[in-house]
């Protein structure tokens, strides 16, 4: 501040009075502060080895983490059947996988020849054999159209050809129903 500059003054609002400058002589700061010195260089002071411990603590979380991770998988691989069987219940029976069936293809005559205009390769159909004097019953579930060849010229209401594929045993039985029964097919 300067001397000319104007503070207020607490003790009555309207009297003014000159800034006070400090009584102390200003001085060079060299004269006030003792002089500098070097700093020796040493290294730096480590107080206790708290990141040996930080380490340590985690790889012992990691194995206690590790260890209950192995009792768990213990526990489950030998609670599956033996568990089932002390709560009285038989342990289940050992299922073999069914055996590969070979498929054979059965050209099959369908009765109706629009309905099998309408199927496609790779259709699935159930084969129906229609009787005379009794109910209709079905002779090949769930069979796949094999190929559906172009229909022949020149025969009547003979109904249309179509080639299955079905395990042997199905084949025959749509065999012996053609001859007897009249055919029809549903799609599934």
């Amino acid at each position: 501040m300067t001397a000319h500059s104007r503070v207020p003054s607490f003790s009555s609002p309207h009297v003014h009075t000159p800034a006070r400058t400090s009584p102390l002589p200003r001085s060079s700061p060299s004269a006030t502060c003792p002089p500098a010195r070097s700093v020796p260089l040493f290294a730096p002071l480590r107080v206790g080895r708290a990141g040996d411990r930080l380490l340590r603590a985690v790889r012992r979380r990691r194995r206690g983490a590790a260890a209950g991770l192995a009792v768990v998988a213990a526990v489950l691989a030998v609670g599956g059947t033996e568990a089932r069987a002390s709560r009285g219940s038989p342990p289940p029976a050992a299922q073999h996988p069914p055996a590969a069936v070979r498929l054979v293809s059965a050209p099959v005559r369908i009765a109706d020849a629009a309905t099998v205009r309408l199927l496609r390769p790779g259709d699935r159909v159930d084969v129906v054999a229609a009787e005379r004097g009794g109910p209709p019953r079905v002779v090949a579930a769930g069979a796949r159209v094999a190929e559906v060849p172009a229909p022949e010229q020149g025969v009547g209401d003979g109904g249309a050809l179509v080639v299955l594929s079905v395990p042997r045993d199905t084949a025959r039985a749509l065999v012996g129903a053609g001859t007897v029964s009249r055919l029809a097919v549903t799609l599934c």
